[in-house]
């Protein structure tokens, strides 16, 4: 799935549409990330898709993984606008202490529908990097979603 047509993402405000795409997300978290399969990108993609296309203001959210690359949760941390939320290290690290998590999948959304990760991206990337490299706990990925997805990792930023 990972690119939207400009219609889709656009159009994503109405209340049914967004029934839609929770559920979407809710198979998606039920058939392939709950089961035996260790961390999937291109599951790990649609799903973020369905999960944050549809905001019409940032939202960071990260994916907590076990040691052998299983999910743990799914959790929306910070809410911004409609260009840019604030993200704060240790509340981060606080969320992977309590699921116990070996590693994660960060992500967020821009509303605009351009994926390209910005400069201040880049930079919270290796922020948060570092805070949970002290803790034992990998990114494994940072996921930008718009009209289609951008991962870090595939990119060569992690």
């Amino acid at each position: 799935m990972h690119t939207l047509d400009k219609g889709f993402y656009s159009s994503a405000n109405n209340k049914a549409e967004r029934d839609v795409f929770h559920r979407a997300s809710q198979i998606l978290e039920e058939r392939h990330l709950r089961g035996k399969e260790p961390y999937n990108p291109n599951v790990i993609k649609d799903f973020l898709t369905y999960k944050l296309a549809h905001y019409e203001r940032e939202v960071f959210s990260i994916i907590f993984l076990d040691e052998k690359g299983h999910f743990i949760e799914y959790r929306e941390l910070f809410y911004g606008t409609i260009n840019a939320a604030s993200v704060y290290p240790r509340e981060v690290v606080r969320a992977a202490l309590e699921t116990k998590a070996s590693s994660l999948v960060l992500s967020h959304n821009h509303p605009s529908g351009e994926p390209e990760p910005s400069n201040a991206d880049i930079r919270l990337t290796e922020r948060l990097q570092k805070a949970l490299a002290v803790i034992d706990v990998e990114v494994k990925d940072h996921i930008v979603v718009g009209k289609e997805c951008v991962s870090f990792s595939e990119r060569g930023l992690l």
